[in-house]
């Protein structure tokens, strides 16, 4: 019997997220040979990256309505497109704004449309089964592509410069492209097949009109519960200790120590590889067990982590760092499969647009982060202040999670 056409599709989508991941593992290197070459500060780098991380939050829910009204292969092939614009375009660059330009504003843009709303959106559609399985595979692509392209650009970097690696994520980029436009499918209506665990065929919906105003519309709706405030939150606070702080500042911060850029950023590929594992895990977990428990046992073993992180920083790998590596890769973002899960328990069709404006809150708290992480390094000389307060940051995302009520809720319907 041959496997039904969704895991195909999961497939496609998984290596497709994986083309686009080259982009997510290049700012954090990028930090001193800017610094280096153009004298810019840290705070200023930071800004171009917190642009980024903010827009690509900003942008997910639009970027799931417009997949409903022009299909999810039209979005996402326009999306790398405009990745590969901004990333090849900063080899030309000669100021601060052009930085903020490329990498801020267009990268930004192009990712938005790239991000986990797009795995959202065909969990939802192909999949009424295993979807805390599928959500926690999909989400754990983008770890996947770090492991593959942060030892290449951190060796380029070191060894050839900064614009090859900018280079090579455009050409990333645009590799996929071809593949997303030949073989993903927007529907299973489409190749006329059930959703997978479906009893009965789900006919294609019309292409629903005025996406940003739906997307608009379904925010004004959710923000009236409880549950979204708290969902959004949490998912805040993921972003600061995750991308904002750790993606971006952790070679920085490897660095001051006397590590050398290659070691660290080979410490955050090998956080890559145990993403993998721990998310997968965690999407096999949320189909099992209530995924409020799961996310306040995720933030509270994060935040635990991050309070011994300063102590564990040297000028060489040593086992205790080993050790926090793979405890911080398990837990990654092992938080998505639970929280996609609460979403759709509280929010219903609308939770791939709702699961977006959560994931815009999780980058605002990334970007502040990227941005006051470079802040705190120029001020104060280190980043311990910022591995401190945000390990107690988790403390309370961990509490906020418990208190995310069980019962379904009514969204109201705006006139």
């Amino acid at each position: 019997m041959s496997p039904h056409r969704a895991w195909f599709v999961a497939a496609v989508t998984f290596v497709t997220i994986i083309g686009a991941a080259a982009f997510r593992s290049l700012p954090g290197l990028l930090i001193d040979p800017l610094h280096q070459e153009f004298h810019w500060s840290r705070g200023t780098i930071g800004a171009a990256v917190s642009i980024n991380l903010a827009l690509y939050g900003i942008t997910a829910p639009f970027a799931a309505a417009l997949m409903d009204r022009f299909g999810i292969r039209r979005v996402v092939a326009v999306a790398l497109a405009v990745i590969a614009l901004g990333s090849g375009a900063t080899v030309w660059m000669t100021a601060a704004w052009q930085l903020l330009l490329c990498w801020g504003l267009l990268v930004g843009l192009g990712t938005g449309s790239m991000a986990l709303a797009f795995a959202a959106t065909v969990t939802n559609r192909w999949f009424t089964e295993r979807r805390g399985l599928v959500s926690g595979i999909l989400t754990a692509a983008s770890a996947s592509g770090q492991l593959i392209f942060l030892p290449v650009l951190s060796w380029m970097v070191e060894n050839h410069g900064w614009r090859p690696a900018a280079v090579t994520v455009a050409l990333a980029a645009l590799a996929v492209i071809p593949f997303v436009w030949l073989l993903l499918r927007d529907h299973p209506a489409d190749v006329g097949v059930k959703p997978y665990g479906a009893q009965e065929f789900v006919p294609r919906p019309e292409p629903v009109p005025g996406a940003a105003r739906r997307a608009v519309t379904v925010l004004l709706s959710a923000v009236r519960t409880g549950p979204f405030w708290l969902l959004a939150g949490t998912f805040a606070i993921c972003g600061a200790s995750t991308n904002g702080l750790v993606q971006t500042h952790f070679v920085p911060a490897a660095h001051d120590h006397g590590m050398p850029i290659t070691a660290a950023a080979s410490l955050l590929a090998v956080i890559g590889l145990f993403d993998v594992l721990g998310t997968i895990a965690s999407g096999w977990f949320t189909d099992r067990y209530e995924p409020r428990r799961l996310l306040a046992v995720y933030y509270a073993l994060r935040g635990l982590s991050l309070l011994f992180l300063p102590m564990l920083l040297a000028p060489s790998v040593h086992p205790p760092m080993i050790f926090f590596i793979v405890f911080y890769g398990l837990d990654w973002v092992a938080t998505v499969p639970p929280t996609l899960a609460l979403c759709r328990e509280q929010y219903g069709e609308d939770s791939a647009i709702v699961f977006g404006w959560v994931l815009a809150s999780h980058q605002v708290g990334a970007a502040l982060v990227a941005f006051l992480g470079g802040v705190a390094r120029d001020t104060f000389g280190s980043y311990d202040v910022v591995w401190y307060a945000s390990g107690a940051l988790c403390a309370a995302a961990a509490l906020m999670a418990l208190v995310i009520r069980r019962r379904p809720v009514r969204v109201p319907v705006l006139a």
